[in-house]
């Protein structure tokens, strides 16, 4: 499953070999200064918006890759009923990272704490 990571100054999206296949995009690394912020929702599939271009998909049960909506572009790694981290990003080609996680709200306040002390 992919994982959040913060990695010096930068945040650091990893992808399984899978997922990366699946998304067809390889680890995404993001300056901390360039995150907006951070929360995790329990229902991330509600957030996904526009369509699926490139990536994987199966409605319902999985969504790898980017989506395009409004000129805009989000970055996703969904899985069925598991809660999920949203990045909100500024000043970078995605403007959300939308990343399943076991323990969302854990990862999402652990990414917050170091955004307040950078």
């Amino acid at each position: 499953m992919a994982r959040l990571l913060i990695k010096g100054d930068n945040l650091h999206l990893s992808l399984s070999g899978w997922e990366q296949l699946g998304s067809l995009h390889a680890d995404i690394r993001v300056p901390l200064r360039h995150v907006e912020s951070v929360e995790s929702s329990e229902n991330p599939r509600r957030l996904l918006k526009g369509i699926r271009a490139p990536g994987t998909g199966f409605p319902g049960v999985i969504m790898l890759g980017t989506m395009r909506w409004k000129r805009k572009k989000d970055f996703c790694v969904v899985y069925l009923h598991h809660p999920a981290v949203v990045v909100i990003l500024r000043d970078e080609p995605f403007a959300r990272l939308i990343v399943t996680s076991d323990q969302a709200e854990q990862v999402a306040q652990r990414i917050n704490e170091r955004l307040q002390l950078s």
